[in-house]
């Protein structure tokens, strides 16, 4: 018997990153794996990043705004 795999969720932040939670993979756009480093990971919405994908909180100082 297997166990049911954990659901992925994607909760987008307001004025923040997406919070993704769940078994990913990800991969660079060559299609190089990218490790997450631990099940819930912070991705990018604002573009300034120093880390991308992931979230540096970079979007605080820059004052990043979404419209959700």
């Amino acid at each position: 018997m297997s166990a049911t795999p954990e659901p992925t969720t994607i909760t987008p932040y307001p004025d923040g990153p997406l919070l993704v939670r769940g078994a990913i993979e990800l991969q660079t756009p060559d299609g190089e794996p990218l490790a997450p480093h631990r099940r819930t990971v912070a991705l990018c919405r604002c573009g300034l990043s120093a880390i991308k994908p992931f979230c540096d909180g970079t979007h605080k100082a820059a004052g990043f705004r979404t419209d959700d």
